[in-house]
């Protein structure tokens, strides 16, 4: 095989490797509250940010999240409860993204770049991808989330390359912006299929393969 188009993948891990389907609007239907509720609840950036970048621990955002959802929900009990079923959730592995990055771990490092809470390394084990990457990069854990550029130079010195020899993998337009404008190749992850022409030259497996 001719030269590597890139020394190192790093590849986002919510909506590429890891799935969680529509399970924060099940989770609104089942206790009565209208769409959106959980969502807006946990996601608001004044609640997300500090827990994405360890200010704050992954307990004390769900805490602060059921108390902010009580007046909708009809009470503290009420909240504690939404916040509890919502917190046993840890979503699914996409199996075929998985395999396609395991190939792509025999020619080069592959490090997953995720923003996330403290309870990362907990979800990564219950989902049985402890080990199955080369290092990790939990914005919790390194104070810094993405896009900020300094998250992907963390992770290209993790890998051991260049930034310029990174191929990135996230599926939020905006974050493989940042890593573009850094010097990275970039794929906006949108299936598996486009994962899988990515890898081809690392992997030798043809872009159409089922």
């Amino acid at each position: 095989m001719g030269a590597l188009p890139y020394d190192a993948v790093l590849c986002d891990l919510d909506g590429v490797l890891r799935l969680w389907d529509d399970h924060m609007a099940d989770l609104d239907r089942a206790h009565g509250l209208p769409a959106g509720t959980l969502a807006a609840g946990a996601f608001r950036p004044e609640r997300l940010h500090p827990a994405i970048t360890g200010r704050v621990t992954d307990q004390q955002w769900r805490a602060a999240v059921a108390e902010d959802l009580a007046g909708v929900c009809g009470s503290a009990d009420r909240a504690r409860a939404l916040c509890a079923a919502w917190s046993r959730q840890t979503g699914r592995v996409d199996h075929e993204v998985l395999t396609l990055l395991a190939a792509a771990r025999r020619r080069v490092p592959v490090v997953l770049v995720t923003n996330a809470t403290t309870r990362l390394e907990s979800d990564l084990e219950a989902l049985g991808l402890t080990g199955a990457l080369d290092a990790v990069v939990n914005s919790a854990r390194v104070g810094v989330a993405k896009p900020d550029p300094e998250v992907y130079r963390i992770a290209a010195r993790l890998a051991g390359v260049p930034v310029q020899r990174c191929l990135f993998v996230d599926d939020t337009e905006p974050n493989t912006a940042v890593a573009r404008a850094t010097g990275m190749a970039v794929l906006h992850y949108r299936q598996a299929d486009g994962l899988r022409a990515a890898l081809a030259p690392l992997t030798g497996r043809p872009a159409e393969a089922p």
